[in-house]
């Protein structure tokens, strides 16, 4: 018997029959004999729905409320499924994250979790009944709802996962795991059977969508062995049950995988832009002048790059942001224009940033020559690059990102059985 956290996303509860085919899985797990707590989201599309009714009813809402109305969502689908399941004779009861508690920060709209006491939750698994868990949500410090920000409820469920002692969160999507790639752009990606927690984060904060970062970062902390599954598998299908191997990717400690790969993925993230200010005076200083007034206005600044002249006084700083902020960091520079000293400033848009990722390359040379021969072989120039100890990050032009993709995912082989 297990202690498992099995978590929907909105596309696994999009409507009543889905709602159905949830409680089959989960009836699975309980006929196995194991103690189980589920975490669900909104439907898919509610969210936005609640959003959008709160942006029009005023443009300038209170955030509280605005927590109170796109919490609902959650509230609809942990209700309806509790009642599904009861339907097929499993003990199961609805829970809001203020009646556990699930205790936030005061950051509405965007709230951190800061404790959970998982107790009571424990003591009614230990009796049999289902904890069916209301996602994205917690009591803030003033006793009011707090939503954790959107993918809110992937790091509800490892939260209570942590909390709970569980000894599996199994993740729920509409695909059946974390591949090599995004197979849309490659048919050859491979589902991985296992991946370890660094890696993963880095492939969701890079561009992979299928686990919120914040939720990976906690799994990290509390060691939260993480399946990835596909909830749209046959519940009852061969394998689905199997508690120690089934279905789907495991991201878990680097110790359990057992044959590491130099490379694991081939992560990519769409609409960066390049912001290049030129002969600013090489002095001490100058780096905080520019990255300081962009972390106030939350600009997200990512590759950063530093040419020095010559005779070491003048220096040119190369950096990106999301496209979506490109103006505002633009507006926030030409503000700041007489401290920071530049003599010109430009900018580019429409780039992408195109990652190999793998714990692998901590121990292997030459990772990096073999994607930069590769994409010199097919034209592909590269415009910045920053690394880390399992991480090469490449900046091209955005009509060359699926080339690019296909090219790395072939040259490190991972299109290989």
């Amino acid at each position: 018997m297990a202690r498992i956290v099995m978590k929907f996303g909105g596309t696994s509860v999009a409507d009543l029959d889905r709602i159905r085919n949830v409680a089959r899985h989960v009836k699975r797990e309980v006929d196995a004999g194991h103690e189980v707590a589920v975490v669900v989201s909104a439907m898919s599309g509610k969210t936005n729905e609640l959003v959008g009714w709160t942006r029009d009813a005023s443009p300038m809402h209170d955030a509280r409320e605005y927590d109170a109305v796109v919490a609902s969502g959650e509230q609809v689908t942990s209700g309806l499924l509790a009642i599904a399941l009861q339907h097929l004779g499993i003990n199961a009861r609805s829970w809001q994250g203020w009646q556990i508690p699930i205790k936030t920060d005061n950051a509405h709209g965007a709230a951190r979790i800061m404790e959970i006491n998982g107790d009571e939750i424990i003591r009614r698994m230990g009796e049999g009944q289902v904890a069916v868990i209301a996602g994205f949500q917690g009591l803030g410090p003033d006793n009011r709802i707090a939503t954790l920000g959107r993918g809110g409820s992937d790091t509800s469920a490892v939260a209570i996962a942590a909390a709970v002692k569980a000894d599996r969160c199994d993740i729920y999507t509409d695909v059946d795991g974390v591949y090599t790639t995004d197979p849309r752009i490659e048919p050859k990606a491979r589902r991985l059977k296992k991946i370890a927690f660094e890696e993963m984060l880095e492939m969701a904060s890079l561009g992979a969508k299928v686990l919120q970062v914040r939720s990976v970062e906690l799994a990290m902390v509390f060691k939260v062995r993480t399946f990835v599954r596909s909830s749209f598998e046959d519940p009852d299908a061969p394998g689905m049950g199997d508690l120690l191997n089934p279905p789907g990717t495991l991201i878990c400690d680097e110790e359990e995988i057992v044959e590491q790969e130099v490379v694991t993925g081939i992560a990519y993230a769409k609409d960066e832009a390049q912001i290049s200010l030129r002969r600013l005076a090489d002095r001490p200083g100058v780096s905080a002048a520019i990255f300081g007034p962009l972390a106030e206005s939350h600009i997200n600044v990512d590759m950063i790059v530093q040419n020095i002249s010559e005779d070491g006084s003048k220096t040119d700083m190369t950096f990106t942001v999301p496209s979506g902020d490109v103006d505002k960091a633009m507006r926030v520079l030409s503000e700041h224009k007489e401290k920071i000293g530049y003599d010109v400033i430009q900018n580019e848009s429409g780039l992408v940033k195109v990652s190999v990722i793998g714990i692998g390359m901590r121990s292997h040379a030459g990772v990096a020559a073999t994607a930069f021969r590769a994409l010199a072989e097919k034209g592909i120039n590269i415009k910045a690059i920053t690394t880390s100890e399992i991480k090469i990050s490449i900046l091209i032009d955005g009509p060359y990102a699926e080339l690019a993709v296909r090219t790395l995912h072939s040259c490190y082989g991972l299109d290989k059985s």
